[in-house]
C-alpha cells in the first residue's frame, strides 16, 4: 500500500450538482423550486459546513487515467486505467471555511432534459465556490502505479478533467485545479 497527501488548490470556481429529492410545494413553478433548494445541491455536514467529498477527486483521477491511457512499460498494449480504476482509496473530504448559507447561486440556463444541445432549456441555479484549497489523501493498493505516474495523472485530473458540475470534461470551464504539493509515502 502506498499513500499519496495533495496538497490542490482551485483553478476555477467548482460549482456543486449533488441530487436531492426536496418535495415542490403544492402549485410550486421550477422557478420557484429552483431559487428554494438550491444549496440542497452542495454537499454539507449537519452543522452547515460545506465540504468536497473525496469521492469527487477519486473519480476524477479515475476518468484521467482513462482520458491518459498511458501504456505501462514492458506490458505491451496494457494501460494503467484498470489499476487507477480498482486500486485507489480516498477517505479525505475538504471541509471548506464556509457555511451552507454564505454561497452564492450559479444561474445557468440549461437543457431541461440534462443533455447537450437539448432543444427545451431552463434555469437552474447551481451552488458555486469561487476558491478553495485542501489536502486530500490517496491510498493506492496497486503496487504498479508508481509517484510520477499519479503525479502525471493527478495533474491532468485537475486540467482537462475537473470536479463538480460544468467541469472541463462535461464541456465546462469550472471544477478544474492544480497539484501544490504531493507526499508519496511507500507503507
Amino acid at each position: 500500500m502506498k499513500t499519496a497527501i495533495c496538497k490542490l488548490r482551485s483553478l476555477s470556481p467548482v460549482t456543486f450538482g449533488k441530487f436531492h429529492q426536496t418535495e415542490k410545494l403544492p402549485r410550486e413553478l421550477h422557478d420557484a423550486y429552483e431559487q428554494r433548494t438550491w444549496r440542497e445541491k452542495l454537499h454539507y455536514k449537519p452543522d452547515g459546513t460545506v465540504y468536497i467529498p473525496g469521492a469527487m477527486f477519486g473519480n476524477c483521477l479515475r476518468e484521467a487515467a482513462r482520458f491518459l491511457s498511458e501504456p505501462i512499460p514492458g506490458k505491451g498494449k496494457s494501460t494503467y486505467t484498470k489499476h487507477f480504476d480498482a486500486g485507489i482509496i480516498v477517505h479525505d473530504n475538504i471541509d471548506l471555511p464556509l457555511k451552507k448559507d454564505d454561497v452564492h447561486p450559479f444561474i445557468w440556463h440549461v437543457p431541461s432534459d440534462g443533455k447537450p444541445g437539448g432543444s427545451k432549456r431552463v434555469i437552474k441555479y447551481f451552488p458555486i465556490v469561487r476558491e478553495w484549497e485542501g489536502q486530500v489523501t490517496f491510498l493506492i493498493g496497486d503496487d504498479i502505479i508508481t509517484a510520477p505516474v499519479f503525479e502525471k495523472v493527478i495533474r491532468t485530473a485537475g486540467t482537462l478533467i475537473g470536479i463538480g458540475t460544468w467541469r472541463p470534461r462535461n464541456r465546462g470551464m469550472n471544477g478544474r485545479f492544480e497539484l501544490m504539493e504531493m507526499e508519496w509515502r511507500d507503507n
